[in-house]
């Protein structure tokens, strides 16, 4: 099933409902790309490879180019986000959870960018839509266990293999440049690292941007009164529409959360940085070819983190390390219990 550009643009104007749901979508979406992507760009700025201006532009392009073509390649990143909860029901409860879901998921990520912490959207998003689909079935039978799974492979996928790439990848740079003259190679390092920001960007909107689609998705279905779609297509003016809005949040810039990814926990050389790139969009290739939907957020922290290691485990910052990782340890509870209470309280008001 899909909606085209008309169909949409009709239902909003006379669909209050949907109007809300879209807006509360494109919220999380912009906030997603404010938040999030800056970690695409975090070490090429650290390292003075690029200016953050034009490196927030290059993060806004490459994140647009990612959603439309790996969108139009291979969508199973979408699909596992639409099946992994269950919002069957009556449509108008449904879609009341659903927009509760966005709204503890926009309270979450904007108070994690407060703070200047890399929280992980697409682990908001699923914890938010899984505590939404709890509280509106009543229990965990608003769960698909089999597609939830993919996202604890995602969390392991993301973290250690970030991890294992970027060691790998830093020792295979530090080899095949063993025997040249380090100062003849920054000029190389430093277009490199471009490259493998814009690499970076292009894999989130890839990933990232699939996830929020599905969800885009699943709003319009229930604000037409349809709980029962269990396939679709992504209409190519979904895919435009949601990377455009990705690349707005991105322009905005999230210069707190670059202090904290590329400079505060690691501190990185030219070389080292295209490596950390190099093994992030590596990883997030991989898992978006398998359908498995990853934290573009982990990725590339661990990633840094498996760079510096290679060096010396003194060389990473463990407190920064430390305030990272309780974070995302508390972004399922935590963002999953303020929409489960969300859901209770807008089904109460609306």
């Amino acid at each position: 099933m899909t909606i085209s550009l008309g169909e949409f643009v009709s239902q909003l104007l006379t669909n209050p409902a949907l109007l809300i749901t879209v807006l509360l979508t494109l919220g999380v979406i912009l906030v997603n790309g404010w938040t999030d992507a800056p970690n695409a760009i975090a070490t090429c700025i650290s390292t003075r490879s690029m200016n953050p201006g034009a490196a927030i532009l290059m993060a806004a392009v490459f994140n647009f180019l990612g959603v439309l073509f790996m969108t139009m390649v291979n969508a199973k990143v979408a699909q596992t986000i639409y099946n992994m909860v269950d919002f069957h029901g009556d449509p108008k409860e449904s879609l009341i959870a659903l927009c509760a879901a966005l709204f503890a998921i926009v309270l979450w990520a904007t108070a994690a960018w407060w703070f200047g912490i890399p929280t992980s959207e697409s682990h908001a998003l699923i914890a938010g839509i899984s505590g939404a689909a709890i509280a509106l079935q009543g229990g965990l039978s608003g769960i698909n266990g089999a597609e939830w799974m993919k996202v604890i492979y995602g969390l392991v996928l993301s973290t250690f293999l970030g991890f294992a790439m970027g060691w790998v990848a830093v020792k295979l740079t530090e080899l095949i440049c063993r025997r040249i003259d380090r100062r003849k190679t920054q000029g190389f390092f430093k277009n490199a690292q471009v490259a493998g920001a814009a690499a970076m960007a292009f894999m989130h909107g890839a990933q990232d941007g699939q996830k929020f689609m599905g969800v885009f998705l699943l709003g319009i279905f229930l604000a037409q009164g349809r709980s029962d779609v269990t396939s679709f297509t992504i209409p190519l003016w979904l895919m435009i529409l949601c990377s455009a809005v990705m690349g707005l949040g991105t322009s905005i810039g999230g210069y707190r959360i670059i202090k904290a990814v590329g400079m505060d926990m690691v501190k990185l050389e030219k070389y080292q940085g295209f490596s950390a790139d190099l093994a992030g969009a590596g990883c997030l290739l991989l898992s978006s070819v398998t359908g498995i939907p990853v934290s573009t957020t982990h990725t590339k922290t661990t990633a840094i983190m498996g760079v510096g290691a290679a060096k010396s485990i003194k060389n990473v910052n463990w407190a920064v390390v430390k305030e990272m990782v309780l974070t995302w340890v508390l972004t399922f509870p935590g963002c999953g219990l303020i929409a489960f209470l969300m859901t209770w309280l807008f089904m109460w008001l609306f």
